[in-house]
């Protein structure tokens, strides 16, 4: 094997990071080092049938580098895998899996002068009372709502503290939906969990608003395929000159309602949506209205024409889980 020729891919084996994979194997990028938790039969099998060079555990990679593995191979590291959770309670397993290992892994990338790009979350943001811009400028500013969001804010905030925001690029990911997301439970998408209703009691249930300004169902996400999310991401990779944390969503909000009926459309179905009261322990954290800023993207020169959410959904349920198929 030649010098410098691995790439690394942590969370390879979740959501986004198994269709970066299959993004990678469908543009000829095979020597991919894929580092995950092996603790879901579900989530593994977001690997079958793709190609990558060997599956290390989280825990055994990072004591791996600290050793001097790897050394002189590495040509970039994707460093998506984190917990994801945003009812996740547990602070201190947070800091340390999505914090002080997201720490480690981008001192040793830029000591090796590795290429590091991350996963930032939407998350960040909170209740919006900041608003969604990327700059630099807003990131101390921001609120987040839960302790997942936090936990990816404190990363945030470290690159910026040291002045290394320059130096990586950081993916705020919105609303993602599509396949390979099975194994996520109740942190997979609407999409996937309404048409499992669909299925079973012909209607889908949404929250009920508590805010005079939203209606029932009203309230508004930016919602993004993982498509074009993964198309995003490779161009990132190609245009390496390109450094910063970005937004990645549409850069349009819709609202639940729309998300609904795109899915009820796609089943040629009618539309039947039953409210439900929130539960207690999300009504003080709940987003009511996101929409990534995608001015910054735009100022870098890549084009990034994500699809309309009907268009995206259709795909999703009439290509994906109409047939059966989980993943990419």
């Amino acid at each position: 094997m030649g010098q410098s020729q691995i790439i690394v891919l942590t969370g390879g084996a979740g959501f986004i990071g198994s269709c970066f994979l299959a993004k990678f194997n469908e543009m000829d990028e095979k020597e991919v080092l894929v580092v995950d938790h092996n603790d879901s039969e579900v989530k593994m099998a977001n690997l079958k049938g793709k190609f990558f060079l060997d599956f290390i555990e989280k825990k055994d990679f990072i004591t791996g580098i600290n050793k001097g593995k790897l050394q002189g191979q590495v040509k970039a590291i994707f460093h998506i895998g984190a917990c994801s959770s945003t009812m996740e309670t547990d602070a201190e397993y947070l800091r340390q899996n999505n914090l002080e290992y997201s720490k480690s892994l981008a001192k040793w990338a830029l000591d090796e002068k590795i290429p590091f790009f991350y996963a930032s979350s939407a998350a960040t943001y909170g209740a919006g009372g900041e608003g969604y811009s990327d700059q630099d400028s807003q990131i101390s500013k921001l609120k987040p709502l839960n302790l997942y969001g936090q936990s990816k804010q404190d990363f945030d905030l470290w690159l910026l503290d040291n002045k290394l925001t320059g130096q990586v690029v950081g993916f705020k990911y919105f609303n993602v939906f599509g396949p390979n997301e099975y194994h996520k439970e109740e942190m997979r998408s609407l999409v996937v969990k309404a048409y499992q209703q669909i299925k079973k009691d012909k209607k889908i249930r949404l929250f009920k608003s508590y805010k005079p300004e939203f209606k029932d169902g009203g309230q508004k996400r930016d919602f993004v395929y993982i498509k074009d999310v993964i198309d995003l991401m490779w161009a990132f990779y190609q245009n390496q000159q390109v450094k910063g944390i970005y937004n990645v969503g549409s850069g349009k909000a819709r609202t639940w309602n729309d998300l609904a009926a795109a899915i009820f459309t796609a089943l040629s179905l009618p539309v039947n949506i039953e409210y439900i009261d929130m539960p207690e322990n999300i009504k003080d954290k709940y987003q009511y209205f996101t929409e990534a800023d995608l001015t910054k993207l735009r100022t870098t020169g890549m084009r990034y024409e994500p699809r309309e959410l009907e268009v995206a959904v259709a795909d999703y349920v009439q290509n994906y889980l109409e047939k059966g198929l989980t993943c990419l």
